[in-house]
């Protein structure tokens, strides 16, 4: 597939529906309306979604103004001013200069630090919100703003004031920054708008997932009060090996939101819900979880405005507001930003009591503010535009689209990448992080005009940060512009990468595509053809067959078409090229025949996954054999169609469950299948002669052991006949086990223990595989 195919984005949309979304449009950005460009040279904010900004400008009715004084005036006059702002609160506020550094809020001598980077604005106003006591009305907080001196506030290009007199928790704050007007040079300045702070570590906003209900205006906050977070005495980091990695992909809230999963409505779908659930984690086998995106995003994008998406809610999570602040509506019982953060930090530190790592999917190609054509601004944008994106000087300025969401993050500019290393090591250092995988990296290798760089400075400081050594780094090596790095990412010998050919050549090989013996061969042996350069090891390609965006394995072998009206994008988005095969009918049946075979097909990917060398991935609910119903791009649906049914779950857990948690435990016991090193002509024998055979369909080797005897013996079989296979003598002094046979019925389809194996042949049949091992 190309790039944008292998990623599963969204096509371009209907002028009428387009907007940022949670999944990608390959297409460029549409110029702005020549009304719109005037508009924002006036200050305007044209198509911003509306009255979203309505609660914001109500500091306005409160707005204090500052007259340009000496120090000390200005000190008498703010905190007069303040003293009638502030009426019925304990003390004034009083301001002083500030400092530079940190950017976002901070504890100082004086009281508390607020600064902010923008190198191009005019002006920048302070903003904060205070609740009145005995109240928590959002109408009945009090207000104020204090203008900041570009003498006095200002150093270099960052803002800064310090603050005496706030409380050290239950504020909210954010910024108006105003600055020049011209739009085709890329600025879009509005001192309309508060804008949140990108230094934010905690956002308030709406408390409950999918409901519009209370402020949709996203503010900063903080809490220096609380005491820091108990990890415990014994508490200790898992520390896995990249060898012994089997990670498992899935949605924090579709773990638990649905009714099925048993828990109280308060915690569904909320971090502490997942807690609840992990002893399934345990029982099938995996010990690392890659968690869609859990920085805090914007799920009721499509709502802004009406387009034929706005039915949907973004439950992915691919619309970053802020890059240091967790999601706040996963928090159970609505409990906000503070119990986000707590909830968030108890749910890692309870995977890590368990063995099991946690890696973070992160959006850093683009965030929420979408694109020119339909404006919504939060943050970045109306801070410093002209740094923050790539925009296209040879098209009025207007923003590049690399994401296919509208806009696409300037990450290599100093400026912007040291958020992002900001960001990293914060989510590192405070909510014990182990890893990360890059949304769209090859975004991350562009340069500010989105032409791609050899040695991207932001890859390489990731790779050689102090802070992240620790940490497993994975990215999706391609993006939505067409620049596919697979087998090709700068990586520095740290990287690992998605396999986008891994998953391509196991799809076309097991649904019987001509041809592809020779390169599965490649592809279970660790992809050397793509990974064997310099000191890269087996373990930097993460090799997988589903991810969140695409076909679930059930859906892989019971849809030949995509089925995705339910998007309400016609069908035109996500990807054509699936690589799938129905069985011989399309979609649900009650045929016993096309089910078996269906069976049998999910059966033969998960042993091809699990004994190929490098890094497995599944996704979440593959293990039961969820469906989508023919949906490869799932992203809108906060139902069952993306979350986890434990229900199914339980129907399944003796045959289809028991076969899949059984073949990762067969894995993580046989270190001859993750070595961490590529293989050698002694590592493996092919029981081949015929690799130039196109019509040949079947591929049969021995893994050996060279330690203890103990080889592993493979056959796949994708013709649709079956096909009497010579097996070799064991080592001397074992004999062969049947371990694996797809077409066995549970629970004769795996034997953890080992069935002896009589005679020298066994008759593999139609659309199956077979494992064997050496025992004494």
């Amino acid at each position: 597939m190309d790039s944008a195919a292998s990623t599963n984005r969204s096509p371009l949309r209907p002028a009428a529906a387009a907007t940022a979304t949670a999944r990608r449009s390959s297409s460029s950005v549409r110029p702005a309306l020549p009304n719109r460009v005037a508009a924002s040279r006036l200050g305007v904010a044209p198509g911003c979604g509306g009255g979203q900004f309505g609660k914001a400008q109500r500091f306005g009715s409160v707005r204090s103004t500052l007259a340009r004084a000496q120090t000390g005036n200005a000190g008498r006059i703010v905190t007069e001013e303040r003293e009638s702002a502030m009426a019925g609160t304990e003390m004034p506020l009083k301001y002083s200069s500030g400092k530079a550094s940190p950017l976002g809020v901070s504890q100082d001598e004086s009281g508390l630090n607020f600064a902010i980077f923008s190198q191009h604005a005019s002006s920048v106003t302070l903003c904060i919100k205070l609740p009145e006591r005995g109240t928590k009305d959002e109408e009945s907080e009090k207000a104020v703003e204090f203008a900041l001196d570009c003498q006095k506030n200002k150093t270099g290009d960052i803002w800064h004031v310090s603050v005496e007199g706030l409380p050290t928790s239950g504020v909210l704050y954010g910024y108006r920054v105003n600055g020049p007007q011209g739009w085709e040079q890329g600025h879009r300045f509005d001192s309309n708008i508060v804008l949140l702070d990108p230094y934010a570590k905690l956002v308030s906003g709406r408390n409950y997932f999918g409901l519009d209900k209370g402020p949709s205006q996203p503010f900063g906050t903080y809490d220096f009060d609380s005491s820091p977070f108990d990890w415990g005495a014994d508490y200790q980091l898992p520390n896995l090996p990249e060898t012994d990695l089997v990670i498992y992909e899935m949605n924090v809230r579709a773990f638990t939101a649905d009714e099925s999963s048993g828990l109280d409505p308060a915690v569904r779908g909320s971090y502490l819900g997942f807690i609840d659930k992990i002893p399934h984690l345990l029982e099938l086998g995996v010990n690392a979880v890659e968690l869609l995106p859990v920085f805090e995003f914007d799920e009721l994008e499509f709502k802004r405005y009406p387009n034929p998406r706005d039915h949907m809610v973004n439950t992915w999570g691919y619309s970053t507001i802020n890059f240091f602040a967790p999601m706040t509506r996963y928090a159970s019982a609505g409990g906000g930003p503070l119990a986000a953060s707590r909830e968030l930090k108890q749910m890692v530190k309870a995977l890590h009591k368990a063995g099991i790592e946690v890696i973070l999917d992160v959006v850093y190609n683009h965030t929420n503010e979408a694109d020119d054509a339909n404006p919504y601004v939060t943050s970045f944008r109306g801070i410093d535009n002209k740094v923050y994106y790539m925009l296209d000087p040879k098209n009025n300025s207007q923003l590049l689209n690399f994401s296919g969401c509208g806009n696409t993050l300037n990450c290599n500019h100093p400026v912007v990448m040291e958020l992002v290393l900001d960001s990293l090591r914060h989510w590192v250092k405070e909510y014990h992080i182990d890893g990360f995988r890059f949304d769209l990296a090859s975004v991350l290798c562009r340069g500010p005009d989105g032409s791609p760089l050899d040695a991207p400075p932001l890859i390489r400081e990731i790779a050689k940060d102090s802070v992240l050594s620790r940490c497993k780094i994975i990215a999706e090596p391609w993006d939505c512009g067409g620049l596919y790095l697979v087998g090709r990412f700068p990586n520095w010998d740290r990287w690992a990468e998605w396999n986008g050919k891994y998953r391509d050549d196991l799809r076309r090989f097991i649904k019987g595509d001509p041809g592809m013996k020779g390169v599965l061969a490649t592809r279970v042996s660790g992809s050397a053809d793509l990974y064997q350069v310099n000191q890269r090891k087996p373990h930097h390609g993460v090799n997988f067959i589903i991810a969140h965006d695409g076909f679930t394995l059930c859906d892989l072998v019971s849809y030949n078409l995509k089925h995705n009206d339910a998007n309400g994008e016609g069908g035109r988005d996500g990807c054509n090229d699936n690589f799938s095969w129905n069985c011989g009918v399309e979609g649900e049946t009650n045929d016993s025949n096309v089910l078996a075979l269906r069976s049998r097909q999910m059966k033969n990917f998960h042993v091809a996954l699990m004994i190929s060398q490098g890094t497995p991935m599944m996704l979440m609910g593959d293990e039961y054999g969820h469906t989508r119903y023919g949906n490869n791009n799932s992203y809108g649906h906060d139902t069952c169609i993306n979350n986890f049914q434990w229900g199914q779950l339980a129907e399944r857990r003796y045959g289809h469950f028991r076969f899949f948690s059984e073949m990762i435990k067969f894995r993580q016991n046989h270190p001859i299948l993750k070595r961490d090193r590529f293989l050698s002509k002694n590592d493996v024998t092919w029981h081949e002669d015929c690799w130039d055979n196109l019509e040949s369909k079947f591929l049969a080797f021995t893994i050996h052991d060279h330690n203890s005897g103990g080889d592993i013996y493979l056959a796949f079989n994708a013709h649709d006949y079956s096909v009497d296979a010579v097996i070799p003598p064991a080592p001397q002094q074992k004999h062969w086990n049947r371990v694996v046979d797809t077409n066995l019925e549970s629970p004769n389809d795996i034997a953890p223990e080992g069935v002896p194996l009589t005679g020298s042949g066994y008759r593999i049949a139609p659309f199956s595989s077979i494992l064997l091992k050496a025992s004494p």
